[in-house]
């Protein structure tokens, strides 16, 4: 057993300041160990075994002087009955990580990305897949005995029947057991993993997702509908003619906000925006005259507020279309529009495409188009609200 060193006082510690051990006394092998830059941390030197080893007990000031001592003490204790505190601290440790639940480390995976997610919804998004689809079999089960097994009992089910929903399952499923696997708390193989792995065991989603289009309105039916539409009153039927006029998605146009609205311009932000960029959207004088008309709330900055403050929910537009019996969706309106411009007009493809917003899968075409077209984007929206009954 070490010699006891002379018993320093709490006064004494806290000067001790030169690099290197400083027996304490109180009890045998209790140092403060002092590194080369000045951090100071308790140190216990015991024999452990046949072998000498440094049991760390804390950082000072944190860990004072009477703490140091009893948690020496303790140490003693325990080596006398034949336990290592450095392995039993260290087992500790391991059982604490293994504990982490599937649950908790989709909840870590979630604050850990959603800030590079573009809304709120999209995190909505995740959290409600993992919590319908994965928290009901693997939730209460630590991310370390996740397995195969488990994985493809949670997808079969959905496979054939929701194969874009079990898809996107899927890939949250691997991400969050990869952040796991990446944090420490698990390790081997993903189960997650589709190469390799699940594409042995189900079909290609490719090969049984049925595709179905959102329904859209006969473009030879548009004017009639949009007379009966401002025939409607209620801020839903307005932003319903805004979304026709403008092409634009129900998001975009349940999101607006006066302060993107400058004249004859909509400039909707990249962060609202499917593909991640900012959109300008040339208005018809149309739809700058729907516009004007819309009566402003002074505690909202919305276009189209819901009567309870906030934007429109996402089934308000289509309450509408229900409600006058329309067998389409807002959505429709896209294809509807992208009808027009390809059979009633002579705009190219490409100017249709960029007032629709879509992304250019053609990387050399994306390189040379580097405007947006507005000039003729300008024309073709002022077209549009012609056709659709309501320009002049």
């Amino acid at each position: 057993m070490p010699k006891k060193a002379q018993e320093l006082k709490a006064l004494d510690v806290s000067r001790l300041v030169a690099p290197g051990f400083h027996a304490v006394g109180g009890v045998a092998g209790l140092h403060l160990r002092v590194s080369d830059s000045g951090a100071r941390s308790w140190i216990l030197r015991a024999m452990i075994g046949n072998k000498r080893r440094d049991v760390g007990l804390g950082g000072f000031p944190d860990i004072t002087l009477t703490i140091a001592r009893d948690k020496a003490r303790d140490a003693r204790s325990k080596i006398e009955h034949g336990v290592d505190p450095i392995a039993a601290r260290k087992s500790a440790k391991a059982t604490l990580v293994s504990a982490l639940t599937f649950d908790e480390a989709a909840k870590r995976l979630i604050q850990a990305k959603s800030p590079e997610w573009k809304n709120d919804k999209h995190t909505a998004q995740w959290k409600s897949t993992l919590d319908t689809y994965a928290s009901p079999t693997i939730g209460k089960l630590p991310v370390d005995k996740v397995g195969l097994t488990h994985v493809v009992d949670i997808l079969t089910p959905l496979w054939i029947t929701k194969t874009e929903t079990a898809s996107r399952l899927r890939s949250r499923m691997e991400a969050v057991l990869a952040w796991a696997t990446a944090s420490g708390y698990r390790k081997g193989d993903n189960p997650a993993r589709w190469k390799g792995n699940l594409d042995a065991l189900l079909a290609k989603p490719g090969k049984v997702r049925k595709v179905v289009h959102h329904s859209a309105l006969d473009m030879d039916a548009l004017p009639a509908f949009m007379a009966a539409l401002r025939e409607r009153e209620g801020i839903s039927a307005r932003a319903l003619e805004f979304l026709v006029l403008t092409a634009a998605r129900s998001g975009e146009v349940r999101g607006a906000t006066w302060s993107e609205i400058d004249g004859k311009v909509w400039t909707i932000p990249a962060a609202r925006m499917k593909a991640g960029k900012e959109h300008r959207v040339p208005l018809s004088p149309t739809a700058v005259q729907l516009l004007k008309g819309l009566p402003r709330m002074a505690d909202s900055e919305f276009l189209f507020p819901a009567a309870r403050g906030g934007p429109l929910s996402d089934m308000a537009l289509t309450a509408v279309m229900r409600r006058m019996e329309v067998d389409a969706v807002p959505h429709g309106f896209r294809s509807t529009f992208r009808e027009w411009t390809s059979e009633k007009t002579n705009y190219p493809n490409h100017v249709a495409e960029m007032a629709l917003a879509h992304t250019i899968g053609d990387k050399v075409e994306a390189a040379y188009r580097r405007g947006d077209l507005f000039d003729k984007r300008t024309r073709m929206m002022a077209d549009w609200a012609k056709f659709s009954g309501g320009g002049k």
